[in-house]
């Protein structure tokens, strides 16, 4: 029973998570990442440095947070390539019916994440707007009783595209994209005004 109470709070936030995520992630994903990685150093630290006291303990942990940032922001450029990957294997399961070749998702993969690190830029700009997107919908449609989505809010999200197929999926589909693009364009222009190009 507690899940079905807690449907409501998670749907809201997802709503609100999503729509800051999809028009704004650019300019806030370096920050958050630093910020998580700072937050997990601080959890991490206490179990290496339990037996100090006082102020040592405090400076350790804050240390450990710091350290934590760092290798969050280290592991950034990571995180663009594997998604350079992963839409590369999204696309190309995409585009062949049935379950493709391993070598032709293994080089289409790779080719994706070296192209995602070249434009990395535009690559984050889109992911956070089709997975704020994403997210946005799927908070909506919790809010609005869709099973699919409440089961999603619950961490089952086998019901939702793009893990099923698009076949009874078209609405979902279609309102993902125009979220996705509409996002897209807005953080282009804010971070392109924000640099100040023409």
């Amino acid at each position: 029973m507690e899940s079905v109470s807690l449907q409501f709070p998670v749907a809201v936030i997802l709503l609100g998570g999503g729509l800051v995520a999809g028009f704004a992630g650019y300019p806030l994903l370096r920050p958050l990442l630093a910020l998580y990685g700072f937050i997990g150093g601080v959890i991490v630290t206490p179990t290496f440095a339990d037996q100090l006291d006082g102020w040592w303990f405090i400076g350790a942990t804050l240390a450990g947070g710091l350290a934590g940032a760092a290798v969050a922001l280290a592991v950034y450029l990571a995180t663009v390539a594997l998604l350079g990957a992963g839409a590369a294997a999204f696309i190309v399961h995409l585009a062949v019916e049935g379950d493709p070749e391993i070598w032709l998702v293994v080089a289409a993969s790779v080719l994706g994440a070296l192209m995602a690190l070249v434009v990395r830029r535009y690559v984050v700009i889109i992911a956070t707007a089709f997975v704020g997107g994403w997210t946005t919908l799927v908070g909506g449609l919790a809010l609005s009783r869709n099973q699919a989505a409440m089961a999603a809010t619950a961490g089952d999200v086998s019901g939702l595209f793009p893990l099923v197929p698009l076949e009874g999926q078209e609405a979902f589909a279609a309102a993902w994209l125009v979220l996705g693009l509409l996002g897209s364009v807005v953080q282009l222009l804010a971070s392109r005004s924000v640099r100040g190009d023409d």
